[in-house]
């Protein structure tokens, strides 16, 4: 080609008769090709079409249930960026705004506690112009403490243990 004048082609014309080469698609991968496979699972008697990462989220579901724990911490993971997700995408409620305070309310904590039976009220005999609802707590609740604490050393703590425990000569470790 010369600078000046003349050219190969006219103008708006090119050699390439074919036009510019398309990109290749992308490639899928051995994974996107068979996790997009369905699978014909009964389920209750009843005949589905699930597709291969459908199926694999039930059987973790189900793993997670009976007890494995990696398929907790799956299904745990598959919660977070569900609602993670959904936040994202749900709507900007209208209207206006509320605010939500929560107080401590120290006998509210007190009927807590003995309703889920970790606690029980105190029946000891305390000063008499001791206003308060002392509880004691339960032994196996004080047991599943101490037994998530790790290697901690006890020894100064022991007496404190069993003045606040129901029944601290039934935890088998404070003997």
């Amino acid at each position: 080609m010369s600078r000046g004048g003349t050219t190969r082609f006219r103008s708006g014309e090119s050699g390439n008769l074919k036009g510019r080469p398309r990109k290749p698609a992308a490639q899928k991968s051995a994974f996107d090709l068979v996790i997009d496979r369905t699978l014909t699972v009964i389920q209750n008697g009843v005949e589905r079409e699930l597709t291969i990462d459908e199926a694999l989220q039930q059987k973790t579901y189900q793993d997670a249930i009976t007890g494995n724990r990696s398929a907790r911490r799956e299904v745990f993971k598959m919660i977070a960026k569900r609602e993670k997700w959904i936040a994202a995408h749900s709507p900007v409620p209208e209207g206006p705004r509320v605010e939500v305070r929560l107080e401590h309310d120290p006998d509210n904590a007190h009927e807590a506690l003995v309703l889920l039976g970790i606690a029980s009220p105190d029946r000891r005999d305390r000063e008499p112009d001791d206003s308060n609802d002392w509880l004691l707590l339960e032994p196996w609740a004080v047991a599943a403490a101490f037994a998530r604490s790790g290697k901690r050393s006890l020894d100064q703590d022991i007496a404190e243990i069993r003045g606040c425990t129901r029944d601290a000569r039934s935890i088998p470790w404070l003997r």
